[in-house]
């Protein structure tokens, strides 16, 4: 054997053994990452009884994208090699043993009743709601009649496990800074200070700074998610005033008529005028950022 070929072979076996190694560790981390025990300060959230501004929210905050519309669950990643269903929350479901300091741990961290975090919770979307607004939230969840549905579902690639093995994918309780304070209320008006209020609904998949970039986690036929920040490569230059930005959020549709896919527009197209004009507000407001950098 030509010694040129010897070490080509010895290289490729090498680089193999490497990829099966880094695979394997990645395969034990992924475990050991799943059962860590995330320690948060116990916040017990006691339900409210104003059940129209907690059905505003779950209408609009994309609870019902995962958990449907009855809170029975939903699979909202279904295709042959990924699968995602969010459990049945409603009375009798997952949530029925829930104390009231669960609601925050899950909510806004993350994290399960038995300290373990939530693997496709999108909690850092939820971190910043108001006691009030989560204490309606809960109590509407809470007054859901028992829908019969099932537990959550999670089915992922091998490669989506292991990099979230190596840190490469983090879950919502690794994203969150537990130590923050509870975000005070915000008044409801037409400003960028109630937008960006609303704008923490964006965060999971545009980025905490809104400039998008490949949704980490997410099916590999997902599109980049869209820049939202001013400037050269932002989607905002295509709605120039409200009602060009309220019609693609209700639709669903760029104004050319062309489908936005992935965005869930069954809840962002139910927010009202006040809601969605606040939202621009603030996306102008932003610094312009590349696309991509999240």
């Amino acid at each position: 054997m030509q010694p040129w070929i010897k070490r080509s072979l010895t290289a490729v076996i090498g680089l193999v053994l490497l990829m099966v190694a880094v695979a394997a560790f990645g395969f034990w981390q992924s475990e050991r990452r799943m059962q860590r025990v995330v320690e948060v300060k116990p916040y017990p959230i006691t339900a409210s009884s104003d059940l129209a501004r907690g059905r505003y929210l779950y209408e609009t905050r994309g609870c019902a994208e995962c958990h449907g519309a009855t809170g029975a669950g939903r699979a909202f990643i279904d295709s042959p090699d990924m699968r995602v269903k969010g459990p049945d929350i409603s009375t009798g479901g997952a949530a029925k043993a829930y104390r009231p300091e669960d609601w925050d741990r899950i909510l806004r961290h993350g994290v399960k009743p038995d300290g373990r975090p939530a693997f496709i919770m999108p909690s850092e979307d939820y971190n910043r709601l108001t006691d009030a607004d989560l204490a309606a939230l809960v109590g509407y969840v809470q007054s859901l009649p028992a829908a019969g549905g099932t537990g959550v579902e999670i089915k992922i690639p091998p490669p989506v496990r292991i990099l979230y093995g190596l840190g490469l994918i983090q879950d919502a309780a690794a994203k969150i800074d537990h130590a923050l304070p509870v975000q005070q209320p915000v008044p409801e008006a037409l400003t960028p200070e109630h937008g960006r209020y609303i704008a923490t609904t964006c965060v999971g998949c545009h980025g905490e700074h809104f400039s998008g970039g490949k949704v980490p986690g997410g099916p590999p036929d997902w599109p980049a998610a869209a820049n939202l920040t001013p400037g050269e490569g932002s989607a905002m230059g295509r709605y120039p005033d409200a009602a060009s930005f309220s019609a693609m959020m209700r639709s669903g549709q760029r104004p050319d008529g062309t489908k936005i896919a992935v965005m869930p527009f069954e809840s962002f197209g139910k927010l009202n005028d006040l809601d969605l004009g606040a939202l621009r507000l603030y996306l102008a407001s932003l610094p312009a950022r590349p696309a991509g950098q999240r």
